[in-house]
Order: structure tokens, then sequence, then C-alpha cells
């Protein structure tokens, strides 16, 4: 069970950053290579596809989709440096940090370079690594097994008439929303824009990040200025 409520910017911010995460996998499995971007669950079947049947190419790609993937969780933890959610901590920084990187993919892909792919995928790890839990729930924005699975869990228990935690599935379904509308958006953004709908899921994430920083900012300038005195 959760050990306190779930904060409005949370729910807010999970929402905002699945819907991100579900236009780039939309992108990822409508572009050139057909596959998913923001978890590495396929690209270790690639893997092993491309052992198996000899496929260099194929592997390469899958290797490298998993080595920045990686690579973009190591950022993040040299970021946040916590595996716990909490405010104040640099997400302003590392959502800009994975704007930048989204902005790289669109920059790539508009000339040309399928290698847009690897930035767009280290974005993903990033992203994914900045939050893993809060206050005892698992949080994770760019894939929904788990949260499917613990949404699964809840309604069985529900069956039975045990007690569920439906605060936690709250905010799992609400992530659940936001990565399907942003798949959604993503997808019909591919069939105008084509390879140019990487720079929104960009353009979203520098916004978010933006808009933190400067909340945390004024947030930290309040708390810094002393209460003024009722004159006698």
């Amino acid at each position: 069970m959760l050990s306190k409520p779930i904060p409005l910017w949370i729910y807010a911010g999970g929402a905002a950053l699945a819907a991100l995460a579900g236009s780039v996998n939309a992108f990822g499995f409508l572009s050139v290579h057909h596959q998913a971007l923001t978890h590495m669950s396929g690209t270790f079947t690639l893997i092993g596809i491309g052992l198996a049947q000899g496929d260099r190419a194929a592997l390469q790609h899958a290797l490298l989709v998993l080595l920045f993937f990686f690579l973009g969780c190591v950022v993040s933890g040299l970021i946040i440096r916590q595996s716990t959610l909490r405010a104040g901590r640099r997400y302003g920084f590392a959502l800009s940090c994975e704007a930048g990187l989204l902005f790289g993919a669109g920059y790539l892909f508009r000339h040309h370079s399928f290698a847009g792919a690897y930035l767009a995928t280290m974005a993903c790890g990033l992203q994914n690594a900045m939050a893993t839990s809060y206050s005892g729930a698992v949080i994770r924005t760019t894939h929904i097994t788990g949260i499917v699975t613990d949404l699964g869990i809840a309604v069985g228990l529900a069956a039975r008439r045990e007690r569920v935690d439906w605060r936690r599935m709250r905010l799992y379904g609400i992530l659940l929303a936001g990565f399907f509308t942003g798949g959604a958006l993503g997808a019909l953004g591919f069939s105008r824009w084509s390879h140019d709908t990487i720079l929104i899921p960009a353009a979203g994430a520098a916004i978010i990040g933006v808009s933190y920083t400067i909340f945390k900012h004024a947030e930290r300038q309040r708390q810094q200025t002393p209460p003024t005195r009722p004159l006698p």
C-alpha cells in the first residue's frame, strides 16, 4: 500500500512523460526499422534472432539500440543520483537533456541518417531511469508491461474481495492512458509529417523540463523569503 498520498504533480508529470514515450514508440514502429524504442524486451529478442540467422546488420542495429538505451540510463543516474522520486531533484535538467537528444534524432532523420533512432532510444532510457519509485509505487513511463500486470492483479484481488491499493491503481491507469494517447497522436503525426514527428515529443520534453525548472526556482525563492511581520 502507498505510504502517503500521490501529489497532483506526479499524476500530471507521469501522464505527460508516458504520452511522450508513447509517441516516440509509435514513431519507432512506423519508421524504417519497425521496432520499439522505449523498452528493450523486443530488442533482446532481435539480438537472439540476428545471432541465430547470422544477420550481421540486424544484430548490429539491435545491439546499438540496447547500448544507447543503457547509456541513457547511465546519464540519468549521473544527473539525478537517486532511485526515489522526489520534488526538487534535477528532473528539469534531465528532461532538457532528453529534449536535446530527441531534437538531435530529428536532425539526423531529416538528413536521411537513421542513426537518429539511437539518439531517440537513448532519450527513452534517460526518461525511464529518471523515476523508479514513489512511496512504494514503481513508476515506469516508457513501457506498460508492469502496469498492465499490476492492474490485472488488482482486478483479481478485487474479485476475491481482498484489499486493493486503488490509489496506486489510479496512478497506473493514468500512465496507461497517457502512453496510449501518445501512441495514437504519434501515429497521426507520422502519417502527416513522417520523420519530423519526433520533433513533437522533443518540444514536449523541453517545455516540461523548462516549466519544471522555473516552478522549482520560484518555489525555492518563496521558501527563502522571510515572512513579513504585520505592522503594530
